[in-house]
């Protein structure tokens, strides 16, 4: 879904940085960890993904409250945040990043198409940010790909993040 380019700098300056990454994938299905695992030398750095598509495995894998997603669903800054700290927890790694959105075709948890939330949890804590992504299914899952890559990359590349 995403050129190597995004991935590429990511795995390149979480090897360079000794950190490890993982991932928490909602609407992107397993895309993201795709992306990076096509760059060679992903396994420097690269500890693995949850797929959690439902919420069953994002309360009982990623340890998502299940009332937090009963109050506000699952396209939510706080369950992207939540799903962020649950695979870096469950994974052992130093960076997570995390997807959760609307990809349509139809709005999902009283959310527009094309809404989308980013988790990013590291050793500085953990973030939020809401993305509006527009076009069609692939679109929205494709940008929501390439702006995980590119945040994670700029959050390892800050500069009191070396081990």
């Amino acid at each position: 879904m995403s050129g190597p380019r995004p991935a590429a700098a990511l795995v390149e300056a979480a090897v360079r940085r000794g950190l490890t990454i993982a991932t928490a994938e909602s609407l992107t299905g397993g895309a993201l960890a795709a992306a990076v695992v096509d760059v060679p030398g992903a396994s420097g750095c690269f500890e693995g993904a949850v797929v959690s598509y439902s919420n069953r495995v994002k309360t009982e894998v990623l340890g998502v409250p299940a009332a937090l997603l009963a109050e506000r669903g699952s396209v939510d800054p706080d369950v992207a945040a939540a799903m962020a700290e649950g695979a870096r927890r469950v994974l052992g790694t130093d960076w997570a990043v995390a997807t959760t959105g609307a990809a349509g075709p139809e709005p999902h948890d009283g959310r527009p198409v094309g809404t989308v939330y980013l988790g990013l949890a590291g050793p500085r804590g953990t973030t939020a940010v809401e993305l509006q992504a527009p076009g069609d299914r692939a679109a929205v899952r494709a940008a929501t790909v390439a702006a995980a890559l590119e945040r994670l990359t700029a959050a390892i590349l800050l500069p009191d993040n070396s081990q």
